[in-house]
């Protein structure tokens, strides 16, 4: 469960908590005529960026070009966080990170491994990012509606919206 109090005081760690602790999220080119799609994040914090694994046919890859931005939205499991991130876009096959980040769960997806010929791989780095987290007590969400229904200048106290600048 999202923390109302860790939303306020260190949004932007658990903003990187919250995109490692998703299986997928959903990556699109900002500007394009081109659905999101879903996109496994590993993010690295102390760089504000989050890096994707893909193949070097995929139709994302050929959309990138220099300069361009994504966004990069994210659920957390309880339903409770939600975030947007944006940054600079680009086409990165860093062979330190497919080592970092490679697992048996990626694996599944190159037939030739890490050596795969298709393999690259997307770093998307984050300089702006707005999280919105809401309670997930059913009972307190209920008695917030009650209380700015009865009083018609009360909005309810249900979550937190932050907005995220990263250099």
């Amino acid at each position: 469960m999202a923390s109302l109090s860790e939303a306020r005081e260190q949004p932007a760690r658990q903003l990187w908590d919250q995109v490692n602790g998703v299986h997928a999220g959903m990556l699109g080119i900002s500007g394009l005529d081109m659905h999101m799609q879903p996109m496994a994040p590993h993010a690295d914090p102390t760089t504000n960026t989050i890096w994707f694994f893909t193949k070097t046919d995929a139709d994302i890859v050929r959309a990138i070009k220099p300069g361009s931005r994504a966004h990069f939205c994210v659920i957390g499991k309880d339903h409770d966080y939600h975030a947007c991130l944006s940054g600079v876009i680009e086409v990165r096959p860093d062979p330190s990170k497919i080592e970092e980040y490679w697992s048996s769960m990626v694996a599944a997806w190159y037939d030739g491994g890490k050596k795969d010929p298709k393999l690259t791989m997307l770093s998307l780095h984050v300089d702006d990012a707005e999280i919105w987290v809401s309670t997930g007590n059913t009972l307190k969400f209920g008695w917030e509606i009650a209380k700015a229904n009865l009083d018609d200048d009360k909005m309810p106290d249900v979550g937190v919206k932050r907005h995220l600048q990263f250099a």
